[in-house]
């Protein structure tokens, strides 16, 4: 029975996420090289001036922006990629780090020629927009980050981050579960987070673990320092926001705050979650 009501979700949970190519939106995938020569797949959809890139989260990939992109498309240009290790993309990379995931975004705007570009990202992909964002300079044109930056001044200890990686190390798999259970809110959709929890629970351990290791050594607030474009956060409730830390470090900034939701919004609350993005792009695109 409960094999059912999961093979019956799944279905749903496609139907709701229909593609862009049912509304007689073209969709089209790319693959391009990356510096390493690592493969780097993605999607492009939409038309328009500005152009959205689309980065997903640790462990995930870009299928997670299914509902996003379908939304956005009908008015804008979008794109979301596959970080290297994921989704599609290659394994054949030597160095998971923040910087060479951002190396991977470079390869697919540069490929097609992108400019005016608003670079949108979700958790680890908040932090490799914004490294993105260094290594190409005049072509972006502001930052989305989805739940990833709450307190960009704040650092963990050493001993705080080997006792975390520790955990993944001795037992990724469980451990995985357990923390992505703990990221959705009280009242998520259990199957929702039960997929979620699989899916993330099931990336290349290697590839996971050192991507974790990239991230906690990476410094929010410093790499904020080196940028002067605009800045939105679209965050949920579940993790306080310290603005006034932020605003110490980015000149045109603002958040939205998503209530009822954990690190998912855009699953959790898809309708909610694109129409505040899509408010904040408008925003953007005013300036």
């Amino acid at each position: 029975m409960k094999k059912y009501f999961y093979s019956l979700y799944l279905i749903l949970f496609f139907i709701q996420y229909v593609s862009a190519q049912d509304y007689g939106i073209p969709v089209s995938n790319g693959t391009v090289n990356s510096f390493d020569n690592v493969p780097i797949a993605y999607q492009k959809t939409g038309s328009g001036e500005t152009v959205f890139v689309f980065v997903h989260c640790w462990s995930c990939d870009k299928s997670y922006w299914a509902g996003t992109i379908d939304y956005l498309s009908k008015n804008y240009k979008v794109y979301a990629i596959d970080l290297a290790g994921h989704g599609d993309s290659g394994l054949g990379r030597t160095e998971w780090t923040i910087e060479n995931y951002a190396k991977d975004v470079k390869a697919v705007v540069d490929k097609e020629g992108l400019d005016k570009v608003i670079l949108i990202g979700h958790s680890m992909g908040g932090s490799v927009v914004l490294t993105a964002a260094q290594l190409l300079g005049d072509k972006v044109k502001a930052l989305i980050t989805i739940d990833t930056f709450q307190d960009i001044e704040e650092k963990l200890t050493q001993e705080q981050m080997d006792g975390f990686y520790k955990m993944f190390e001795e037992d990724f798999t469980g451990t995985t579960k357990e923390f992505v259970k703990g990221l959705f809110a009280e009242n998520a959709d259990s199957i929702l987070v039960m997929k979620i929890a699989d899916d993330m629970s099931s990336a290349p351990p290697d590839v996971a673990l050192a991507s974790f290791k990239s991230l906690f050594q990476f410094d929010e607030a410093a790499n904020f320092d080196k940028i002067n474009i605009p800045v939105r956060f679209i965050n949920s409730d579940k993790f306080p926001t310290n603005t006034d830390a932020t605003k110490r470090h980015i000149k045109d900034f603002d958040v939205k705050i998503i209530k009822g939701v954990g690190h998912f919004p855009m699953l959790e609350k898809p309708e909610e979650f694109n129409k505040t993005l899509e408010e904040t792009i408008i925003e953007l695109v005013k300036e």
